[in-house]
Order: structure tokens, then sequence, then C-alpha cells
């Protein structure tokens, strides 16, 4: 296999297309779809397909990319060690995978401990769709995933979930909106707008459940897998949108909302999942540990 025509493959599919690619490597787009073709040829299957004006990867050309990907990053890190003056201790990787799911305040809270280690980390985040960060775990390219909920029972995934912990969820508006709304909670969000947590995912199904309980019929104006952007709208008046209350003095300092209240019989719980049984790497050591000691400590859940 021709490398060359591999590092053309994966500049068009990083950058999203061939004009980027071209100007990026400082050749002609015509060298780049050439040399593209030839590794098409040695695959004996397309890499792309055109999607109206667009280049999409299929199936073959996401699997070359995930390798090359792989390839050039080692290359890059090759370089940088060699680079480096002698005697400079080479920082140990922490690749770390993060569920959608996950809140992005939770998974700062949860890195920081790393990344203030008295051992150099540097840590690497992939931020994706839980069974696809599973995949990347079981063949070792993640040394653990971050998770709000433990390996799916369906998943041939040979992994160990260890549980952080958990937190009681509150229920957050705007001033104004937290104002027009009925006096009493969780009274207050029958026939509400909110901004709910994917239908499908480990919260959005518990939730389905709380709701059921109270006989609550909110009204779901949104779905979100990425719990930032309904605080984002939240917090603009859009609807009333949930966190963990182990963010509550962080979400109504940032956001300037209004606890509508707290649901303590509702549970958003935690996890890192690991190819081992017993943690030996002190990147995630660090990050369970803080976790349990500081984080969650006071959430016996």
């Amino acid at each position: 296999m021709n490398y060359k025509h591999l590092q053309y493959f994966w500049a068009v599919a990083r950058l999203g297309g061939v004009v980027k690619a071209s100007e990026h490597l400082h050749v002609t787009p015509q060298t780049i779809s050439g040399q593209i073709q030839l590794l098409e040829g040695h695959f004996g299957r397309p890499l792309f397909q055109k999607k109206g004006r667009k280049l999409e990867l299929t199936e073959t050309g996401q699997l070359a990319f995930s390798y090359a990907k792989d390839i050039f990053n080692l290359g890059e890190e090759l370089d940088q060690v060699v680079r480096q003056p002698r005697g400079t201790p080479r920082p140990l990787e922490l690749r770390v995978g993060i569920a959608d799911a996950v809140p992005k305040p939770v998974a700062c809270l949860l890195l920081e401990p790393a990344l203030k280690h008295s051992q150099p980390f540097k840590v690497i985040c992939r931020e994706w769709k839980l069974d696809s960060l599973l995949a990347e775990l079981a063949v070792h390219r993640l040394d653990l995933v971050l998770s709000d909920r433990p390996l799916p029972a369906d998943m041939s995934v040979q992994a160990f979930n260890h549980r952080l912990g958990g937190s009681s969820v509150g229920f957050y508006a705007s001033k104004d909106l937290a104002g027009r709304l009925p006096k009493g909670f969780p009274a207050c969000l029958d026939g509400a707008p909110l901004l709910a947590p994917a239908s499908d995912s480990a919260l959005g199904m518990r939730l389905g459940q709380w709701l059921g309980a109270h006989k609550l019929k909110p009204h779901i104006v949104g779905e979100f897998d990425d719990n930032a952007l309904p605080m984002a709208l939240g917090h603009l008046g859009n609807g009333v949108f949930m966190a963990p209350m182990v963010l509550d003095a962080t979400i109504r300092a940032q956001y300037g909302v209004k606890r509508l209240g707290e649901a303590i019989d509702l549970i958003e719980s935690f996890y890192v999942i690991t190819v081992e049984r017993r943690i030996k790497h002190p990147g995630v050591a660090a990050i369970t540990q803080a976790a349990r000691d500081g984080l969650f400590a006071d959430w016996k859940l």
C-alpha cells in the first residue's frame, strides 16, 4: 500500500473535501483525486460516495479513515517524541471516550483530576454514541468510557463497569418562565414546555417512568442527546431543562436560572467502563477516586 495515497485520502476525509485538502497539502485537486482513485483500486472498493455536492465516506472509507487516523496520529507523536529534549518525561496518554448523554460540566469535573495529576498525562477525548465508543474501547483505542449507564447487556464487548456515583435531578427554568408556571413542584411541570433528554437515553427512559408515576404530562418541545443544548436554550426561556443536582450551584450561577425543584426519586448515575476488572491506568484511577471521594462524596446514591 502506498502511504502517500493514504495520506491524501485522510486529508480529504478530515478536511471535508478535495479542494480543502489540495490547499492544505499544496497540490492540485486533480492530483488528490488521482491518488484516491489509485487507493480505491488497491482496496477494490470505493472510499467515497457523492451525496449532492458533498463527498461522504462509504463503509469501507469509514474503516480506512479510522486506521489512517491512528497511523498519522502515531506519526505526529513519533515526531514530537524524537524532537523533544533528552531527559524530558514523555506524557502518558489517557484516551477518554465521553458518551453524548454525559453532561459536559460533569465530564469536565471528572477529567480535572487527571489534568492536575502529579504525573503528566496527555488527555485525548472522543465524544460519540456509547455503542461506538465501546467498539473503540474493545480494540484498545480508548482507556475508558465515561457513561450515564452501565455496559449494555446486549453488547458483545468484554468490559467492566465502575460506578462513580449518582445524583438526584433538578428542574430549571429562566426566571421569566418560572414566574409564569403554576406554584408547587412537581405539579408545575404539568403542561410546561420541557427540553427533555433523548427518549432512548438512560435518563430519558427514567424520566418517562417518573412522569408517569407522578401523573405529569409536560409539553415536550425537544429531545436532545447532548444536554449542553437544552441548558443553553433553557436559560433563554425556551423551556424547562434538567441537570444533576451535583451541578446545582454551577447551573444557577452560570445560567442565572431558577430551580423549580429537585426530583429526589429520579437519579442520574455515572460510570467508568474499562476493559480492566481492576483499574491499573493511573489516569483512570485518578478519575474514579476523585469522583467517589469528591464530586459524588455527598451523594450516596
